[in-house]
């Protein structure tokens, strides 16, 4: 079981009563919690003898988005931090510090735009005013808007269940999609040199599934056709997907 998936069973419960009430907008637990990840494995720095990451994470939010978790910020920050302790411990990285994670508002965000900002502090460096973004280090945002006609709710009956043949095995897409890649906290992972860690993710949308290029380095092909890492690409039975030199059926029943 992957990290992630240790994640989202410790925050089942919050998710399905406290959280699935705090986050009626379209920025989630889970979805904050893969990002941390990502930003941490992108802002390793290399010493002579170890690699470090960043132990201290900045969240920005829209003041909507903010609003609705204030009641359970401090116990999701808890969470988040040791979700990242755990990952830096499977990644085989070291921390200065146990990870840090601060909650912040940004005017310019909309609703379901959140961003993150990871830093390497030392014991001692801490700023004593908070900052802004783009103050220190880069501010990466990510978007889950085109999820906004979906909030939390049943999957939707028309599109059946859905399934990936990879290498001869298959694979069932959660209702929530799932990330493919070669990093061990891909939900469907790729022993492929060519993919990239996290490489692609498919979404259900509406009455069908879509796949997305998370901006891979070798792109995403269906049926021979690149996506557009700006647009996701529609998805039906029998579609190959190709990943790196990997290759793998969507299906749906």
């Amino acid at each position: 079981m992957s990290v992630l998936r240790n994640l989202e069973s410790k925050l089942s419960d919050l998710v399905e009563g406290t959280f699935a009430r705090a986050f009626k907008s379209e920025v989630r637990p889970v979805e904050i919690a893969r990002k941390l990840a990502r930003e941490m494995d992108e802002h390793r720095v290399e010493s002579l003898q170890r690699t470090y990451a960043p132990n201290e994470y900045a969240v920005w939010l829209s003041r909507e988005d903010r609003e609705q978790l204030s009641d359970y910020e401090h116990e999701l920050r808890r969470e988040l931090a040791g979700y990242l302790l755990e990952h830096a411990r499977r990644e085989g990285v070291n921390l200065v510090t146990r990870p840090e994670i601060h909650f912040r508002t940004d005017e310019r965000l909309r609703l379901g735009e959140f961003g993150i900002q990871a830093r390497l502090v030392r014991p001692g460096e801490q700023d004593e005013e908070e900052p802004s973004q783009g103050d220190a280090g880069h501010t990466m945002v990510y978007s889950t808007s085109e999820r906004i006609a979906e909030p939390l709710r049943e999957p939707d009956a028309r599109r059946g269940t859905a399934s990936l043949n990879v290498d001869g095995r298959t694979e069932v897409l959660g209702s929530a999609g799932a990330v493919l890649g070669r990093s061990r906290d891909a939900d469907v992972m790729l022993e492929d040199p060519n993919v990239s860690r996290r490489h692609a993710e498919l979404r259900p949308s509406g009455g069908s599934w879509t796949v997305r290029d998370l901006g891979s380095t070798n792109g995403v092909k269906v049926n021979g056709r690149r996506v557009d890492p700006a647009r996701p690409q529609s998805l039906k039975r029998g579609d190959v997907i190709e990943l790196g030199t990997s290759r793998v059926t969507f299906d749906v029943r």
